[in-house]
């Protein structure tokens, strides 16, 4: 079976907007107040709770990492607590999806986020359904942009991990795929489209009208 892994955090659905508000609640703890701003610093958001941790100390005076290693289990405390408030698919996700999984590609998820968060925001969104494999960040020993938690998604759905592709939405996931040896498709329409084209991927799409064509293209 030829297989299609979709990261979930800026390519699924855009999640920024809970993930911030989990950063700004524990800053309001340190007693700084809110120093993420919604859509400004969406981009840092769906790079993960460390990466907002380290934004916010920076604009507190500069990066403590002990610190961040400190308030990390706490912000993913706040985020669990509130996961699904403004979390939203990107229009046409699940169409794409549905369209794949007819067509006889096995569907999953391979994300940077903790598994048992990306299941419970999954089955929150009445999406998990629809994907046969969910690999998270403590899945395995490994996560992104090792390729082995891309290539247990793919065996976890019974495909050949050598016939599949990633869609994804960062530098990391275009590392992962060029690791596993399998093209990559990044979406244009998360917060940064803009970079995509310099991270050279085998195509991008600017909707999730494309992607069935892309895939088919791809995957031959």
């Amino acid at each position: 079976m030829k297989s299609v892994i979709f990261d979930l955090d800026g390519t699924l659905a855009d999640t920024s907007g809970d993930l911030i508000a989990a950063a700004n609640a524990c800053f309001r703890a340190m007693g700084a107040g809110d120093l993420l701003v919604p859509g400004r610093d969406a981009g840092t958001a769906l790079r993960g709770g460390k990466a907002m941790l380290r934004l916010g100390f920076a604009r507190m005076g500069g990066p403590r990492e002990d610190e961040i290693e400190a308030w990390y289990p706490r912000l993913l405390e706040e985020y669990a607590g509130a996961i699904d408030r403004h979390t939203v698919l990107y229009p046409g996700a699940m169409a794409a999806v549905e369209l794949l999984a007819r067509a006889g590609y096995g569907v999953g998820i391979c994300t940077n986020k903790p598994e048992a968060l990306a299941e419970r925001l999954m089955v929150s969104l009445g999406a998990r359904a629809a994907f046969g494999a969910l690999v998270g960040a403590d899945t395995l020993a490994v996560r992104k942009p090792d390729p082995a938690p891309l290539r247990e998604a793919a065996r976890r759905l019974g495909g050949d991990p050598a016939r599949c592709l990633l869609v994804g939405d960062s530098d990391t996931d275009r590392l992962t795929a060029r690791a596993a040896g399998v093209p990559s498709v990044l979406v244009t329409f998360g917060p940064s489209g803009a970079d995509m084209a310099a991270l050279a991927p085998e195509a991008m799409i600017d909707s999730y009208e494309e992607l069935p064509g892309v895939v088919e293209r791809l995957l031959v």
